[in-house]
């Protein structure tokens, strides 16, 4: 936790409220996301009870299991949810635009310059936790290897053709979520706590209702009051006023009054089927109404102005699995090989590191934390002297004497970077420190290719001026060697394999990948 915000957390202690944490919204929010609110069944994860689940706030679609135990009826669950949520998200595939994308002539040898096309919007998928999306990605491993009866007609139980498809979905959605500032798969409650500090644990910051109380509190009442209502409030029943965000449920809940309605299912008795379905609704309704809560608060923040950037990625992603789906590839492996794992992580590490940066760019809050913790700097100019390299042809590096009152983690010839209002970074290097506690930068670069730099290239006197000492548009590590190009002790072929052996049999099937 950065410095400011374990201040932002104080001032929500002392003022009652949860304290902002940005200015403007650093995740993108479709304008028609679909909302998914699951259930389990206690005692079994991957066990599905029910789930709301929609675009429309005021008319959400119950899925209910009024027996999870019986799997005929947790296959047609999954069925219905297939038949709920593919629509919506084959809804973005045939909208297009084409891109211009550099890419390697496979004859030549060079980089040249061809048209593809890039979905012009993408589907979002929001969960009320964290916890949603690990039950998103549960359910994506338990349906992509299900087997239809058109690809063996001999099997057991099998899957209407949508089921995998939905799963081979739903496992991409939950792999893009892991990429740091990917929006295709939102939890509701990690997106305000990123946005909020409040006055309680980040643990106690999962649960969506107590989250959202010391947001968006009642009148007159303390956000550590409304979250402590929120957690622990019971009717005359004896049942919570605001049950957990999914997919867990209460004990009481349980015990009280879903097993009951459950054994009189079990024993045929006439409404039992629409008493279950009535209470697990009754759950889900309180988080379902939650989430749209959490969204018309979000909403109210501007947009950072690098989201969009982060989206078109996101739409690339959606794009690139739609080719896949549609040029009917199998389905994602149960596991990694360790070149495509080691890539998985690099790309993360690399946009990781983009988002710290774009975000402290689109946000002064943000930058004022990078601020505190020495890796950014603002300040005056006081002076600005013409120089020049010492070269065969030399080129402008004027010295600029700045007046700050940061403390940035400063050495001799350390790069700096400054922010341009056209988008540009203009990059320098540290001096010295200057009389009076100034500093002194040596601008190298952003000022054109003229024995002078460009018209506004140099800032001026009294000019404000912002230097960080991260890049701005971090890179990625060198290339990795492909599969067949990596040795076995790094994962790959082995040389028996190369010889003509028998590769390695797949995985066995596990209890996750059945629920």
């Amino acid at each position: 936790m950065s410095l400011i915000q374990t201040l932002a957390r104080m001032e929500a202690v002392a003022s009652g409220r949860a304290a902002p944490l940005t200015t403007v919204r650093h995740r993108h929010l479709s304008e028609r996301p679909l909302v998914l609110v699951p259930m389990t069944t206690a005692g079994e994860a991957g066990a599905p009870l029910g789930v709301l689940v929609g675009t429309d706030r005021e008319k959400p679609q119950l899925l209910a299991v009024p027996q999870p135990r019986d799997r005929e009826l947790r296959f047609a669950f999954l069925a219905e949810l297939a038949e709920s949520v593919l629509p919506y998200v084959d809804g973005f595939a045939d909208a297009v635009e084409w891109e211009e994308r550099k890419e390697t002539d496979p004859e030549t040898g060079k980089r040249v310059a061809v048209q593809v096309e890039l979905c012009a919007d993408a589907p979002q998928l929001i969960v009320p936790s964290t916890a949603g999306i690990d039950f998103v990605r549960l359910l994506g491993r338990s349906m992509r290897f299900r087997r239809t009866a058109e690809q063996e007609p001999e099997t057991p139980y099998p899957a209407p053709p949508h089921v995998p498809l939905l799963g081979r979905w739903f496992t991409h959605f939950g792999e893009r979520s892991r990429v740091p500032g990917a929006s295709l798969l939102l939890a509701m409650t990690g997106l305000l706590s990123r946005h909020w500090a409040t006055g309680q644990s980040m643990l106690e910051d999962q649960h969506l209702g107590a989250l959202l109380a010391w947001i968006d509190p009642p009148p007159g009442e303390s956000g550590q009051v409304a979250a402590e209502r929120a957690e622990t409030g019971r009717d005359a029943d004896g049942q919570l006023l605001c049950p957990p965000a999914g997919p867990a449920t209460d004990p009481a809940f349980d015990n009280r009054l879903l097993s009951p309605a459950m054994a009189r299912y079990d024993a045929g008795l006439s409404g039992a089927e629409e008493e279950v379905r009535a209470l697990i609704e009754g759950q889900l309704r309180p988080t379902w109404d939650a989430v749209w809560q959490g969204l018309d608060l979000l909403r109210a923040l501007p947009p950072g102005a690098r989201v969009a950037d982060r989206w078109k990625r996101d739409r690339w992603s959606y794009t690139a699995h739609r080719d896949r789906v549609r040029a009917g590839e199998p389905p994602q492996p149960r596991r990694d090989d360790a070149v495509t794992a080691a890539q998985k992580l690099a790309s993360r590490e690399t946009a990781q590191a983009q988002l710290d940066a774009q975000e402290a760019l689109d946000d002064p809050l943000v930058m004022a934390g990078r601020r505190l913790s020495g890796e950014a700097m603002c300040g005056t100019v006081v002076h600005v002297e013409m120089a020049y390299s010492e070269s065969r042809r030399p080129t402008p590096r004027p010295l600029v004497t700045l007046r700050t009152e940061d403390r940035p983690q400063l050495s001799e010839n350390v790069k700096l970077y400054r922010p341009l209002p056209d988008g540009r970074t203009q990059p320098a290097e540290f001096v010295s420190y200057a009389a009076g506690g100034g500093l002194v930068v040596r601008l190298t670069g952003g000022m054109g290719r003229g024995k002078e730099p460009e018209p506004g290239s140099v800032p001026e006197a009294d000019d404000a001026v912002t230097w960080t000492l991260f890049e701005h548009s971090p890179r990625g590590g060198p290339e990795l060697p492909d599969p067949e190009d990596t040795p076995w002790t790094h994962g790959g072929p082995p040389a028996a394999a190369a010889a003509g052996a028998p590769a390695d049999a797949p995985d066995p099937v596990t209890a996750e990948d059945f629920l």
